[in-house]
């Protein structure tokens, strides 16, 4: 359980003061624009391979951020035509640390007790002509960023990503590596689940933390113009994804995004959707391609 201090949210880039990089570590380009799209102040980490540019934390490989929370929301941008990584170093309750590591670089799934690697399948935008060849064409869908990528919200589920995939039990998230090439506007860590199609207007906060389930945040969340919907403008990943007893070796949004919450005060999750033939050949042309060779912990229940 996340201390008091990191409840009901922890702000990682606010509450570590990156901007003014004392207990943060740069390497390479990496800098501050203003991004257009989300009308403020990002960071954008870009370089000729991923591991030549950086945004760590904490600062040495000796410390550790000590976040507690079982989610983890990383609001990104791969840039255009470019491959990115990101690794993660989570401590289990056994003092063990896991490294967990996703990028549109990797071509399968790879797993040892330490190091967990996740292929990373960037989505072109709604209507795009990068997202209308993906949907037609059944090409490969893993590689570089398409040249019109979406703002997203990734959600890491890293308790259930060590249940599953080491059989271990979480404690705590010790590091934070963002290598070129992405946008990055921050990084949350919580227990509650947040929603960005959920709203404090249209539900009573109350009833949501009851349920382990709230809206986004408004200091994380994404602009929406007046009358518009977030999933037309914004992707929504969470990995693993909910409910399945399935073993998922690669990170993409698979199926459309939760559904807003009505008037009733108890929150619905997102529920199975009938998927469309072009989502299912989707699904299995990136299965064919991600499906390991050989896993070192099979799936357990």
């Amino acid at each position: 359980i996340p201390a008091a201090w990191q409840r009901p949210y922890l702000n990682v880039f606010k509450h570590f003061r990156v901007e003014e990089g004392k207990r943060s570590a740069r390497e390479g380009d990496v800098t501050t624009i203003t991004d257009s799209r989300l009308k403020g102040t990002v960071y954008r980490i870009r370089g000729s391979s991923p591991a030549s540019s950086y945004l760590q934390l904490p600062r040495t490989g000796t410390q550790s951020l000590g976040l507690g929370g079982r989610y983890l929301y990383l609001l990104f941008r791969p840039l255009p035509r470019k491959h990115f990584l990101v690794h993660l170093d989570v401590t289990t309750e056994e003092n063990q640390v896991v490294r967990i590591s996703f990028s549109n670089l990797f071509k399968e799934f790879k797993s040892t007790a330490t190091w967990l690697q996740f292929p990373f399948v960037c989505r072109a935008a709604k209507d795009s002509a990068c997202d209308h060849t993906a949907r037609t064409g059944r090409r490969d869908l893993l590689g570089a960023a398409p040249a019109d990528t979406r703002w997203t919200c990734l959600v890491l589920d890293l308790r259930s990503i060590l249940s599953l995939y080491l059989s271990r039990r979480y404690s705590h998230l010790k590091s934070i590596k963002l290598c070129s090439n992405l946008l990055v506007k921050n990084l949350c860590t919580s227990d509650l689940l947040f929603d960005p199609g959920l709203t404090f207007s249209g539900a009573r906060p109350p009833d949501l933390a009851r349920h382990g389930v709230a809206p986004m945040p408004r200091e994380m969340a994404f602009p929406v113009p007046r009358a518009g919907n977030w999933h037309d403008l914004y992707d929504y990943i969470r990995f693993p994804p909910e409910g399945s007893k399935l073993l998922y070796d690669s990170i993409q949004k698979s199926c459309p995004g939760p559904a807003a919450v009505s008037e009733d005060p108890i929150p619905q999750l997102p529920q199975p959707v009938t998927l469309t033939k072009a989502v299912r050949d989707r699904l299995s042309l990136v299965h064919q391609i991600t499906s390991p060779k050989a896993v070192s912990t099979p799936w357990r229940k």
